[in-house]
């Protein structure tokens, strides 16, 4: 029996999943299950705004880009590679969700962990060809052949992302946008390990998601 051919896909845990523990410990526990598919590398890195701006440049122009730029070079996020067959790469798309918080299926790991619009938890290339082209450009940024971060399963943190989504649509809609920023700036400090400016720039990320 032929075996399926296994192909690369770029994984990225961004900063809203990155550092938010409970969110973080719900989706490596899926990760990690390696249903069928594997993990080949996981590493804390830094991007640089050029290789961001490359990864992103469809999307170029529009007015969020320079927050985007912002959102994933602020602090270090976990990047990794995955190979997979093209049929399982599509099951974990299917299990990620939509893109976009609003339309992510029920159940998926987006409608549970996504905050709102962007804040979207984590990257994941969406097909073979894709998945080639990124890791070949983010390998000449990070090792991308070794696991060396051993993530938790679980946290003693809580997970606020429905208190949080519910925040960011006021703060979006431009309701109680004071009030609300500062409950959201409090649940991700009670969320994450972050302090000082490490914590100031999550939360100004964060928040410029619903400018």
């Amino acid at each position: 029996m032929r075996l399926a051919a296994l192909a690369d896909a770029l994984l990225i845990f961004k900063p809203d999943s990155a550092y938010r523990l409970a969110a973080r410990a719900g989706i490596w526990g899926w990760l990690s299950s390696e249903r069928d598919w594997k993990i080949e590398s996981l590493e804390w890195f830094q991007p640089p705004a050029s290789l961001i701006e490359s990864h992103y440049d469809f999307l170029q122009g529009r007015p969020f880009f320079p927050w985007l730029v912002d959102f994933m070079t602020a602090l270090p996020v976990v990047v990794g590679r995955v190979s997979a067959s093209a049929q399982a790469l599509g099951v974990m798309r299917y299990d990620l969700g939509e893109t976009q918080i609003a339309k992510s299926r029920p159940g998926s790991l987006r409608e549970r962990y996504g905050i709102y619009g962007g804040l979207n938890c984590l990257h994941l290339s969406d097909a073979a060809a894709t998945g080639k082209a990124e890791v070949e450009r983010w390998s000449k940024h990070v090792q991308l052949d070794q696991v060396k971060v051993h993530l938790e399963e679980s946290s003693r943190k809580p997970d606020h992302t429905f208190h949080l989504r519910s925040l960011a649509t006021q703060v979006a809609n431009d309701v109680h946008r004071g009030s609300a920023s500062r409950m959201i700036r409090q649940l991700l400090a009670e969320e994450t390990e972050l302090d000082g400016e490490k914590l100031e720039a999550l939360d100004r990320i964060t928040l410029g998601a619903l400018a």
